[in-house]
């Protein structure tokens, strides 16, 4: 970088889209409820979520690369203009498969956020220097989960919800043009070959395996149906070349040698896991407190934010544990606190005091911090220097596809459940017609009857109840992927001396 570079501009630009990023899932997850009463479609539901995970986890190592190509500042700023064309078009949606196709489009741009701002810190500060970076951009996550679900709430009860993606906008502009104006790079091109054939496959056969999941079950589309079979035949062979094509790129995505080591492939489990059940919650709580219980957007922001302060905070201390306890220990601390609070949520009743779900939030947050930080240590120093980023990156991948599968595996099971139930509640004549509309926590200015409104709240709270239920299988399979991990001791002797 050159001299006339401002280190301090430049910074805040970086904290500021990283902001941008980072906001995201939690402010549209807190407006969903009303998003999918105002455009109809709650089958679509995941689709928001996943697309956007999915598009976002295949362009991150592609952009990386991309940055050592042609320059920091013009793929950074391409991505940034992708992510806000896309925020604006999703706020502009008028159905459901409209936001879903600009989600993807967001995405998109939001692959290139990560690693380019990294890579900007990493040329801009010292080896010393970049560990304060690291917790000082750690802390605009926490910031972001306590903003999000405030932003969102706000956003659904005093205007619009549309304005969750057009706020992306002004603040998009405000990194470009610092960026534009105090980051003066004179780089090192370096030559490298992206794999943009392991993420067309990539992208290819999870798309398939999504749709297949979201779709099955529904009419035209039975789980045995040509369509759906040839949909997992696809995700199937597609994912089959995708791991001989990684297995002989020079630069592949996925680099599939780290996962022949045992920590980085346990780590990289949990944290695919640990990742499902963090959307779940981000996802499907909003639902319950303002569809269920009757809650605003605001109460269910709120409801939220405990678990973006337990996951700073207990990564803190697990940070400082992990070196007198063990990071095994450390890590098994943490599933223990995500399993507990799981299967609080997994068997709480309607009835339940509100309280309850702040203290499931709060256990959950701590469960999270305790086990993200020993995985990610843990990771780095099973890898001589030169391995490092592929192996943060592969641990960033999978926590991302974590998400991305999570989501449709949920919302799988919360489909089914919804057709279930409605099939046993209204029988052949099917539900109102003002079903999704139902769904919002303005529903009783819906003009149907009051049993109807308490009969579709019987079917979602049913609904969700289910997808706890899974959610806390996964806690419990989480906790026991750890388990697997070596000891403190034994990782440490197998550190690989530079």
């Amino acid at each position: 970088m050159s001299h006339l570079t401002n280190r301090r501009m430049v910074t805040i630009a970086m904290m500021v889209a990283v902001l941008l990023v980072a906001i995201d899932v939690t402010v549209v997850s807190t407006a969903m409820p009303r998003i999918v009463a105002d455009l109809s479609g709650i089958n679509l539901f995941s689709w928001v979520f996943a697309i956007y995970t999915l598009t976002t986890s295949v362009t991150t190592p592609i952009y990386g690369k991309l940055a050592d190509l042609y320059g920091r500042k013009i793929v950074f700023t391409v991505g940034v203009i992708i992510f806000l064309v896309g925020s604006m078009l999703s706020g502009l949606s008028q159905t459901m498969m409209q936001l879903i196709f600009f989600r993807a489009l967001q995405g998109i741009g939001a692959g290139a956020v990560m690693p380019i701002t990294f890579t900007i810190i990493g040329d801009l500060f010292s080896g010393e220097e970049r560990g304060r970076m690291q917790g000082l951009f750690s802390s605009v996550w926490g910031i972001a989960g306590i903003l999000g679900p405030l932003l969102g709430g706000f956003f659904v009860d005093y205007g619009s919800w549309r304005w969750i993606f057009y706020i992306n906008v002004p603040i998009g502009i405000i990194s470009l043009t610092l960026v534009w104006m105090y980051l003066h790079e004179t780089f090192e091109r370096r030559q490298h070959k992206v794999d943009y054939l392991g993420a067309a496959l990539f992208t290819v056969s999870i798309s398939s395996l999504l749709y297949a999941l979201l779709n099955g079950g529904k009419p035209h589309y039975a789980w045995t149906s040509p369509t759906v079979f040839g949909l997992f035949a696809a995700a199937v062979l597609g994912l089959i070349l995708f791991f001989v094509v990684e297995s002989r790129a020079r630069e592949p995505i996925l680099p599939l040698s780290l996962f022949k080591m045992r920590i980085i492939a346990v780590s990289n489990l949990a944290s695919f896991l640990a990742s499902a059940v963090l959307i779940a919650t981000q996802v499907y709580l909003p639902m319950w407190i303002q569809s269920i219980l009757g809650h605003s957007a605001t109460s269910s922001g709120l409801t939220l934010m405990p678990m973006s302060i337990g996951w700073p905070l207990a990564a803190t201390i697990g940070g400082r544990l992990m070196y007198k306890a063990g990071s095994k220990l450390t890590a098994v601390l943490g599933g223990v606190l995500i399993t507990v609070g799981c299967l609080w949520l997994a068997t709480m009743g309607v009835a339940a005091p509100y309280w309850y779900l702040i203290a499931i939030m709060v256990i959950i947050g701590l469960g999270m911090g305790f086990s993200m930080t020993p995985f990610t240590v843990l990771i780095q120093a099973s890898v001589p220097w030169r391995m490092r980023g592929a192996a943060t990156a592969s641990n960033t991948f999978m926590r991302t596809l974590g998400q991305t599968m999570g989501v449709a595996i949920y919302g799988t099971w919360f489909n089914h459940s919804v057709s279930h139930f409605v099939k046993a509640q209204f029988g052949a004549a099917g539900p109102p017609k003002q079903f999704d509309r139902l769904l919002s926590p303005g529903a009783v200015h819906v003009h149907v009857s009051t049993s109807v409104i308490h009969e579709v709240q019987g079917i979602l709270s049913h609904s969700l109840h289910t997808v706890f239920l899974v959610v806390g299988v996964t806690a419990i399979m989480t906790l026991a992927s750890i388990l697997l991990l070596p000891l403190h001791k034994t990782v440490m002797q197998q550190q690989v001396q530079e």
